[in-house]
């Protein structure tokens, strides 16, 4: 049952929605779980500023709802770390919506703030543009500060891993502030190449083919 703190008391299906994710910090918790599973102490690193009582209650109500859940950590038995449960997985494809249309509000104001490089893996699949996929079989693989990821394309579809791969069709190598200017188009994809901001290794159609897909032309 949801708390009377955080019903708005409507029979409609958005305020639903808000009345278990609607609070502040929520949809950042989320967004580190779809990620993949963390623990709490990574939480708090990357969420700078929420503050452990505030997560702590943030996730005991994301659990109570059905969103989330504790599973152990493989190989620790007594460490616990949360994910997604199915219903929570769900949320994938709104969160994704909402980070590319919040894109267009990022100025160079906030390139002060705070920003994490396995923030890339989520943005680069906002940023894909469903009807531009090549119909090519092709695998582009991003470097960002510490973090590697990847999207495959192949039958007209996309797939995306965390981790490197084998002879990538194109390589991306940047760091984490120019990513997510890159993604905000706050500096174009040329304009990184041509300063050394970003490094690149692969075909000149598949640069191409991947700036299209992901609207950055």
């Amino acid at each position: 049952m949801v708390s009377s703190k955080r019903d708005y008391g409507q029979f409609c299906g958005l305020a639903g929605a808000l009345n278990v994710i609607g609070e502040r910090w929520t949809l950042l918790v989320v967004r580190e779980l779809l990620i993949g599973p963390t623990r709490f102490t990574e939480l708090i690193d990357n969420l700078p500023g929420i503050g452990p009582n505030l997560l702590a209650d943030r996730l005991r109500s994301l659990v109570e709802q059905g969103v989330v859940e504790q599973q152990p950590v493989p190989g620790d038995g007594r460490a616990r770390q949360y994910a997604l449960t199915e219903v929570g997985a769900q949320l994938g494809p709104p969160v994704l919506a909402l980070a590319r249309w919040g894109l267009r509000f990022l100025d160079e104001t906030d390139s002060s703030s705070a920003t994490r490089a396995r923030w890339g893996f989520l943005a680069v699949q906002a940023m894909v543009q469903e009807d531009r996929i090549p119909d090519v079989d092709e695998v582009y693989e991003f470097r960002v500060a510490d973090q590697v990821f990847s999207i495959a394309v192949a039958s007209g579809a996309v797939a995306f891993g965390r981790g490197s791969v084998a002879a990538p069709d194109l390589a991306v190598e940047c760091d984490t502030d120019t990513f997510v200017k890159i993604g905000a188009r706050m500096l174009s994809p040329l304009q990184a190449i041509a300063t050394g901001a970003v490094k690149i290794s692969g075909s000149e159609d598949a640069v191409k083919r991947c700036i299209r897909m992901l609207d950055l032309s």
